[in-house]
C-alpha cells in the first residue's frame, strides 16, 4: 500500500522539451566542451570523428536506450529498480555498486564544475583581457591556492543542492529550459566567429579531413569508444533515474535514445568548431591535452577583437554545461536515497550533497588526486556500474521483453530485434573489453599500482555491497508482475 501512495505521488516531467533539455544537459558537460576536443587533435581529427560517430549509435545509443526504458518501466532509482527487476535482496547490491561508483564520480567531477565557476565569474570581470594577463601565472594561481580551489568546490555544491532541493519539475527542468539552449547559442557565436577569423578554416579541414591511417590504430578506436560513452554518460544512473520521472506514454527511443545522441554530437560538435578554428587561427598546437581550453585558448581572447565578450560567452556555456551535467549526476543519489530511506526530498538533497562534498574535498584540494580518482572510476568503475545496469536488462528483464512491452511502446521509431543482440552481447563485451584494456595497457608503466588497486576496489565494491544489502535489503511484494520477470530473458 506504501508503495502504490509512493508512487502515485512521484513525480512527472513538465513536458517532453524539459526532459529532453535535462537528458541534453546531463549528458553534454566536460566530456564534450573540456575532452572532445583534444581528443580528436590527439587521434587525427576526422578520422577519429568517423570512429566516433558510428560507435555511439552501435554502443551508446542502444545503451542508453535500455537504461532510460528500465528506469520508466520500474519508476525507480537504482537500488529500487535491482529490486523490483530482481526481487532479491542480494541482487540489489548491484544497485548500491551504481549508486556508490556516481556518487564517487561526482565527488571529483564537482570540483572540475567549480573550476569552471573561477573562469566564468572571471570572464565576467573581464580579466582575461586585462593588460599583462598571463593564463598559466593566473591557472597556477588558482589551482594552488586550496582555500580557492575548496570555495569553489563547495559554491558548486551549495548551487547544485539549491536546483535540486526544488524537484524535477520545478527545479532540475526550470534550470536546463534556458541553460541548454543559450549554451546552444553560445556555442554556434563562439564557433562562427573561429571560422571568420584569417586561418580558421584550416582548423576545420583540419576535422573533416581524415587521416584514415588513425584507424588502423587501436589506440583511436579505444578513445572513440571512451569518448562515446564518457560524454554520452552511459552507466551512470542518469537516464535511469531521469527515464523514471517519464510518463507511459513518453517516447523513450526517441526523447533517451537519438535525441540525446544526435543533440551530444551536435554539442561535441559545436565545441570542436569553437575551439580549433581558433587553436588553428593563432598558431597553437591542437594536441595540447586538458590545457587547450584553460591555458591556450584564455591566452587567445586577449587578442581577439572583442575578446572579453567571446570569453565571456565561452567559459559562461562552458559552466553551464558542466553544471547541467552535475545536476543529473547527483539527482541519482537524491531519487535513491529519498526512495530507499524515510528522509524528505530535501533532507536527502542536504545529505547527499554533502556526502559529495566531503567526499570531493580531497580532489578539490589535489589535481593529482583528482587524476587518480578519475583512472580509478573512469576506467574501471564507470564499465562496472556500465555492465550492472545492462546485465539488468540483458539478462534478468530480458532484451525481447523490454523491446515489446515497454521500448516500443508509444513510441514514433520502432526498435527492431537488432536491438536484442547489441544489448545482451555486444555491449557486456564491450565493457569487459574496456576493463581488459585498462589492465593490460597499465602493466609496467607508473599506473600499474593504481591499475591494482582500481581493480581491487571494484571487487572489493561488489563483494561488500552484495553482503550489505542482503542484509539492509528489502524484497518487493510479489504480484503478478514480479512473478513473470523472476521468469527473466528473452
Amino acid at each position: 500500500m506504501a508503495d502504490t501512495e509512493a508512487r502515485t505521488a512521484r513525480e512527472e516531467w513538465g513536458s517532453r522539451f524539459g526532459f529532453l533539455m535535462a537528458m541534453l544537459g546531463a549528458m553534454v558537460g566536460a566530456g564534450n566542451i573540456w575532452r572532445m576536443p583534444f581528443t580528436t587533435g590527439e587521434n587525427g581529427g576526422g578520422a577519429f570523428l568517423v570512429a566516433y560517430i558510428l560507435l555511439l549509435y552501435v554502443i551508446a545509443v542502444p545503451g542508453l536506450m535500455a537504461e532510460t526504458m528500465i528506469g520508466r518501466y520500474t519508476n525507480n532509482g537504482v537500488i529500487g529498480a535491482f529490486k523490483q527487476v530482481f526481487g532479491s535482496k542480494r541482487a540489489q547490491g548491484l544497485g548500491l555498486v551504481v549508486l556508490i561508483v556516481n556518487v564517487a564520480l561526482m565527488s571529483y567531477y564537482a570540483p572540475i564544475i567549480g573550476w569552471a565557476l573561477y573562469y566564468a565569474g572571471h570572464s565576467i570581470l573581464m580579466t582575461f583581457t586585462q593588460p599583462g594577463f598571463q593564463p598559466q601565472a593566473f591557472w597556477d594561481g588558482f589551482i594552488n591556492n586550496p582555500a580557492l580551489v575548496i570555495g569553489m568546490h563547495t559554491a558548486t555544491m551549495a548551487g547544485l543542492a539549491g536546483v535540486l532541493v526544488f524537484g524535477i519539475r520545478r527545479g532540475i527542468e526550470r534550470v536546463v529550459k534556458w541553460m541548454i539552449p543559450l549554451l546552444v547559442v553560445a556555442l554556434i557565436a563562439v564557433a562562427v566567429r573561429g571560422v571568420t577569423l584569417p586561418g580558421g578554416m584550416d582548423g576545420v579541414a583540419f576535422v573533416f579531413t581524415p587521416d584514415w591511417g588513425y584507424l588502423t590504430r587501436g589506440s583511436t578506436w579505444v578513445a572513440a569508444l571512451s569518448q562515446a560513452l564518457f560524454s554520452t554518460g552511459l552507466g551512470w544512473g542518469i537516464a535511469l533515474t531521469y527515464g523514471s520521472y517519464l510518463s507511459r506514454y513518453d517516447d523513450v527511443p526517441l526523447g533517451g535514445g537519438l535525441f540525446t545522441a544526435i543533440g551530444n554530437t551536435s554539442v561535441g560538435l559545436l565545441a570542436v568548431f569553437a575551439t580549433f578554428p581558433v587553436v588553428f587561427a593563432f598558431g597553437l598546437e591542437p594536441s595540447a591535452g586538458s590545457n587547450l581550453l584553460f591555458l591556450s585558448l584564455a591566452e587567445v581572447f586577449p587578442e581577439l577583437p572583442g575578446g572579453g565578450l567571446w570569453a565571456l560567452v565561452f567559459f559562461v556555456s562552458f559552466f553551464f554545461a558542466t553544471f547541467t551535467s552535475g545536476l543529473g549526476i547527483t539527482e541519482v543519489g537524491v531519487t535513491t536515497v529519498s526512495e530507499e530511506t524515510r528522509l524528505s526530498r530535501t533532507k536527502s538533497v542536504l545529505a547527499v550533497c554533502g556526502v559529495i562534498w566531503l567526499l570531493g574535498l580531497p580532489s578539490a584540494y589535489s589535481s593529482s588526486f583528482l587524476g587518480q580518482m578519475d583512472f580509478i572510476f573512469g576506467s574501471f568503475g564507470l564499465p562496472l556500474a556500465t555492465l550492472s545496469i545492462i546485465a539488468l536488462v540483458a539478462w534478468k528483464f530480458g532484451p525481447e521483453r523490454a523491446r515489446v512491452i515497454d521500448l516500443n511502446r508509444n513510441a514514433g521509431i520502432y526498435i527492431g530485434s537488432a536491438w536484442n543482440p547489441v544489448i545482451k552481447y555486444v555491449i557486456p563485451v564491450v565493457m569487459l573489453f574496456i576493463i581488459g584494456y585498462g589492465v593490460v595497457t597499465s602493466l609496467g608503466t607508473e599506473n600499474q599500482q593504481l591499475m591494482i588497486l582500481g581493480v581491487a576496489i571494484m571487487a572489493g565494491l561488489v563483494v561488500v555491497s552484495t553482503a550489505i544489502m542482503s542484509v539492509i535489503g528489502t524484497v518487493p511484494e510479489k504480484n503478478a508482475e514480479s512473478t513473470t520477470l523472476a521468469n527473466g530473458g528473452d
